[in-house]
């Protein structure tokens, strides 16, 4: 029943800050159990897990991005943003965001996921 819809561009230029947001629907972004992240999968590569923010509002990042990330939410829109600095090509990924009701795994087959967007870094 949780739906949730990526948006922003899908061209970005290397060195600029990526920004895209997901819209829920169906379910609160406060609620308990609740872990609101983004997954970001590039291309012939394995899904990678960016970060999240809880219910509570505690944010977790992965460390390997943790410099470059900025996640946020707004509880008036139940909007979770997305802000990734200083991108270069690597960056080029589809971008999901998703419900998951933990953070020791990442399966597209448990929770709830948007369709996914695609972002391309280039000049």
């Amino acid at each position: 029943q949780v739906q949730l819809q990526e948006s922003g561009p899908g061209l970005v230029k290397p060195s600029q800050t990526l920004s895209l947001t997901c819209a829920v629907s169906g379910g609160s972004i406060t609620a308990d159990y609740s872990y609101w992240s983004w997954i970001r999968q590039p291309p012939g590569k394995g899904l990678e897990w960016m970060g999240a923010i809880a219910g509570s509002g505690n944010i977790y990042y992965n460390p390997s991005l943790k410099s470059r990330t900025s996640i946020s939410r707004d509880t008036s829109k139940n909007h979770i943003t997305l802000q990734l600095s200083s991108v270069t090509p690597e960056d080029t990924a589809v971008y999901y965001c998703a419900r998951l009701t933990r953070l020791d795994s990442v399966d597209r087959r448990r929770g709830s996921w948007g369709q996914g967007t695609q972002v391309t870094v280039s000049s």
